[in-house]
């Protein structure tokens, strides 16, 4: 008999210690931690839920875009302990980034590099949708919330460009702020609401380092989250054949059978080619980071340097190039109306259409609409990393104020003229057909605003002219108001009436 104390009725065996060694413990540890949390049970039938079988490289792109924005999230983290969001610190703080962290060169790189990339996934994981036809039922939210996903992604990478803050932000957000400015209505008071005020300033970096860093990630997150428990809703599209269209009648109950009888798990049998795409995307990027290294800072922002040559980053040379190539008359429609209508017709997209055959050969002019809309960006996107800056940079000082636009002016009047010249408004703005176009011409200046019109227009600036109030003095700015009013055609009223300004001061009258 042994002299062990018999356990009392009642109470409970012991828990026998974990066998097996090191394995045994971390086999214990994993059991604790899901009786705690329930993460295996909760993550299982997301890794586990039937997929078609014909899921095949196609199906890459969505988690390759996924991927480079975890990727963003981690270096944009990592970047926002060392960047100061300051107009006066941010440019010389990305050139101490590049110059003095430790390899703080790369993750500049990484990210920059990145936020192209997931830009390109995001328009490739659309195009093979749109190609096969994905967004009809029952997925039509699922496309809905994707095209918003991708209004996002822009709307990350321009205002990632915008924190370089040097010469290619200025132009860009001053760019950007025009079109605002162009919407109906309120156009006015969103710009305002982009710049943190009237003109481009330090207010206007601390807006757009809001955006960057808080509110677009945080919509996007949630964006993310909402169209994975979609897919998972409804399920992977099986690639579209031929003679197989989409009842909303029927599908759902057919697809469901199909995929329980001859469906594979997402894992590993589907996620293995998201890994080999992923691992392989993410090496491509590697070595890109080493070899063309951090994007950027270009040239210290400032508006009249005559030597810029402002480029927006990939993801928007095509609208560089296609502005380049437009008439100035037609700029609202393709930057204002043009995308609205885009934008509104992917989304009405599924709606419109949602059974059918989703073959491509059954859908020619779907597939025609994609090949012209790639070559198009293509295209432009060629033309807007070649073709010139829209500004001619040295029309201040090659370019003379033609004869009659200073013939029979007063002093005053010609020392604006002057001043015109020296403060290069004619690299933006034509005289006399010779000048930049970026701007409109000022032939006939006088008859489209007032003289208070022109002295606000001067100081503050507007839309993506510069602000020169603190780069000319009051007389300086009066002068130039009082050039510009003379230049309208002959014989043609102008915005102020008769004796609606104060007489010329004669000190300034008398000025050479």
């Amino acid at each position: 008999m042994s002299g062990a104390s018999p356990t009392p009725a009642g109470t409970p065996a012991p828990t026998p210690p974990p066998a097996g060694g090191i394995r045994g413990a971390v086999r214990a540890v994993g059991g604790w931690l899901e009786d705690r949390t329930g993460l295996v049970s909760m993550l299982a039938p997301i890794m586990t839920h039937r997929v078609p079988r014909s899921a095949t490289w196609w199906y890459v792109f969505g988690s390759a875009t996924l991927m480079f924005f975890s990727l963003q999230v981690v270096t944009g983290i990592l970047l926002a302990t060392l960047y100061a969001p300051s107009a006066s610190n941010a440019w010389q703080n990305l050139v101490y980034i590049d110059t003095q962290v430790p390899y703080g060169w790369m993750l500049r790189a990484l990210h920059g590099w990145s936020s192209n990339a997931m830009v390109v996934m995001m328009l490739l994981h659309m195009g093979q949708v749109f190609l096969h036809a994905t967004y009809k039922f029952p997925r039509e939210m699922t496309w809905i919330v994707g095209v918003f996903l991708c209004l996002l992604t822009l709307a990350l990478a321009f205002t990632g460009q915008v924190l370089r803050w040097d010469q290619d932000a200025y132009w860009g957000v001053g760019i950007g702020a025009a079109i605002a400015d162009r919407i109906p209505l309120v156009g006015n008071q969103v710009r305002a609401l982009l710049l943190g005020g009237p003109i481009i300033s330090g207010e206007t970096l601390s807006r757009f380092f809001a955006l960057h860093v808080f509110v677009l990630p945080g919509l996007t997150i949630a964006l993310v989250g909402f169209h994975l428990m979609l897919v998972l809703r409804h399920g992977i599209s099986e690639m579209p054949k031929v003679g197989e269209p989409v009842d909303p009648a029927t599908y759902r109950e057919a697809y469901e059978a199909r995929v329980h009888k001859t469906g594979v798990p997402f894992w590993p049998d589907a996620a293995q080619r998201d890994l080999v795409f992923c691992g392989l995307a993410l090496l491509s990027l590697v070595a890109i980071a080493l070899i063309m290294g951090p994007i950027g800072p270009g040239g210290f922002p400032d508006p009249t340097d005559i030597e810029t040559n402002p480029r927006p980053d990939l993801p928007f040379l095509w609208i560089f190039g296609l502005v380049s190539l437009i008439p100035p008359a037609s700029e609202t429609i393709v930057m204002l109306v043009a995308p609205g209508v885009l934008i509104l017709g992917l989304v009405l997209l599924p709606l419109i259409s949602n059974g059918g055959e989703r073959a491509p050969s059954r859908r020619p002019f779907m597939v025609l609409g994609v090949v012209l809309a790639a070559t198009a960006l293509g295209i432009l996107t060629w033309e807007g990393a070649t073709s010139p800056w829209s500004p001619v940079m040295d029309a201040w000082s090659a370019s003379p104020t033609p004869v009659k636009y200073v013939k029979d002016r007063s002093p005053f009047e010609l020392q604006g003229a002057v001043v015109l010249q020296n403060a290069q408004c004619r690299n933006c703005h034509s005289l006399g057909g010779e000048g930049g176009v970026r701007g409109p011409a000022l032939d006939d200046v006088a008859t489209r605003l007032s003289y208070d019109q022109l002295v606000r227009q001067i100081q503050q600036g507007d839309g993506n002219m510069p602000a020169f109030g603190k780069s000319l003095t009051a007389a300086e700015t009066e002068a130039v108001a009082r050039f510009l009013l003379t230049m309208h055609p002959a014989n043609e009223r102008t915005s102020d009436p008769p004796g609606a300004l104060l007489p010329i001061p004669p000190q300034q009258a008398e000025r050479p």
